[in-house]
């Protein structure tokens, strides 16, 4: 029997976040390959097994772990999709909202700078500011004026944050593009009525969408600039075409499968096997 691992955080204990380790273990199983969900952890680093999937953004243990396993996805690009400025200049040239990235503050309580403010006004009001890292929409602001961005800006200065251009057509709304294997698998549109968000953590709804080749190609290049073997990237509806949001490498899938009824679980089973047993052994 073949055997590999997948690899949650090492607190994770939510029925939620396990969902999609189990999900892609059932898969797995059914290619021949018994894989084991386990906690991040050192004692990893002693186990043998052909690869791991890791469900984790603990950036140090991905590269410890990829100096004796073949990680799904890849060290670097998890830590890239992780921070979104980070994410930001490695999109660079493929169409992005405009983003402006915070200064470096050693220490919290100063006031922000000048130049800094005055930037970030010359996107227009109402202006999106993002925590690098977070995720599920829980860490995105929107300042509606002048005093809302001093105050963001300075309860947030001691993280690293970016500001970017409020896509208006796209308020409350956005595509979700997966790609595994450097190919679309399935889209699904999300909105909400009563939040600039669309995430539906926050209250925002999925449907079934059928991605146009525009959508198609431009998240299939953001997934091969990052190199990606499994991604859910976001794009908002721009008034000259679509604009890259963000992108997710451990992208949750529940609810897409339920509202697409697309396998992707199975789809990215298959893409790992195809990786690592390419000669059949």
């Amino acid at each position: 029997m073949k055997k590999a691992f997948i690899v949650v955080n090492a607190y994770t204990s939510s029925p939620h976040e396990l969902n999609q380790p189990k999900r892609l273990q059932e898969e797995l199983l059914l290619l021949g390959v018994q894989a084991e969900i386990v906690k991040n952890s050192p004692a990893l680093l002693e186990r043998e097994g052909d690869f791991c999937v890791y469900f984790d953004k603990d950036k140090y243990y991905a590269r410890l772990l990829e100096r004796k396993f073949r990680l799904f996805n890849r060290a670097e690009a998890i830590e890239i999709c992780d921070d979104k400025m980070l994410t930001y200049l490695a999109l660079n040239g493929l169409p992005q909202p405009e983003t402006l990235s915070s200064l470096l503050c050693y220490s919290e309580g100063k006031e922000p700078s000048p130049d800094l403010i005055e930037r970030a006004e010359a996107l227009g009001y109402p202006v999106v500011i993002k925590e690098c890292f977070g995720s599920l929409g829980k860490q995105v602001y929107l300042a509606k004026d002048r005093e809302e961005l001093v105050s963001l800006s300075k309860r947030l200065q001691g993280k690293p944050h970016i500001y970017q251009k409020f896509i208006k057509e796209s308020a409350g709304r956005d595509l979700r593009v997966i790609v595994i294997g450097g190919k679309t698998v399935a889209a699904m549109k999300r909105s909400s009525e009563t939040d600039f968000r669309s995430n539906a953590e926050l209250g925002g709804k999925g449907e079934a969408a059928v991605p146009d080749e525009e959508a198609k190609t431009l998240a299939e290049k953001v997934a091969k600039r990052l190199h990606l073997d499994y991604c859910g990237v976001d794009l908002l509806f721009g008034r000259e075409g679509y604009l890259v949001c963000e992108v997710n490498s451990n992208a949750f899938f529940g609810t897409f499968e339920k509202v697409t009824n697309c396998n992707v679980a199975a789809a990215y089973a298959r893409h790992i096997v195809r990786e690592i047993y390419k000669n059949g052994n």
